[in-house]
């Protein structure tokens, strides 16, 4: 209802489980794929694996219960372009869905925070730093705007921050992204966290 309550979105389809998700979308086409972590038959985790090793698969938006949900970082890791909570505002998911199909991820600070914290365990310890050759190509501002992703500032944050235009902020993220061979935004994020420029 909410969905189709929208002049620019429609709902082309819905799933009870990630099995029949897969079925439906090998003969639907679509832009945005709104998962739930824990399905019957096959669950969102796996899904989300199998959708997006498909050619010119649609961008997936993990939906969960729990902020701590393991799974859903684990959705995210095999490539999910946004993470949300089902209690996210109305708002916030409609919003996530114009973003997310704009090429962009979407991940809340609060999440990030906990995202990170759960993989801190496996993130280098910055006392013994190892080179890590992804940053070599970037600039001085792609670094800086990096540390921003890192700390979860949107667009229009980062470009106030630097005084700047969105459009020259999206350029930036296009860059690092290219540059940096990531996926998207969740995965800057924690290339951010992994070679130490945000602490």
């Amino acid at each position: 209802m909410l969905i189709d309550s929208q002049p620019d979105l429609t709902v082309v389809g819905e799933a009870g489980d990630g099995g029949e998700a897969l079925e439906r979308l090998a003969v639907t086409s679509c832009d945005v794929v709104l998962m739930d972590v824990r399905m019957p038959r096959m669950d969102g985790i796996e899904a989300t694996r199998q959708l997006l090793a498909r050619e010119e698969a649609p961008q997936v938006v993990v939906l969960t219960t729990f902020d701590l949900d393991e799974h859903a970082f684990a959705a995210i890791k095999a490539g999910a372009a946004a993470f949300l909570l089902k209690d996210a505002t109305p708002d916030t998911l409609l919003g996530a869905i114009r973003t997310v199909h704009e090429g962009d991820s979407v991940v809340a600070p609060t999440t990030t925070r906990r995202l990170l914290a759960h993989f801190a365990e496996a993130l280098p310890d910055p006392t013994t730093p190892a080179p890590d050759r992804r940053l070599d190509g970037l600039t001085e501002r792609e670094r800086e705007v990096l540390v921003l992703v890192g700390r979860g500032l949107s667009n229009t944050e980062i470009a106030r921050e630097f005084t700047v235009s969105e459009a020259t902020v999206k350029t930036h993220i296009g860059r690092l992204l290219a540059k940096t061979a990531s996926r998207d935004r969740v995965h800057l994020v924690v290339l951010a966290y992994e070679t130490g420029l945000v602490p």
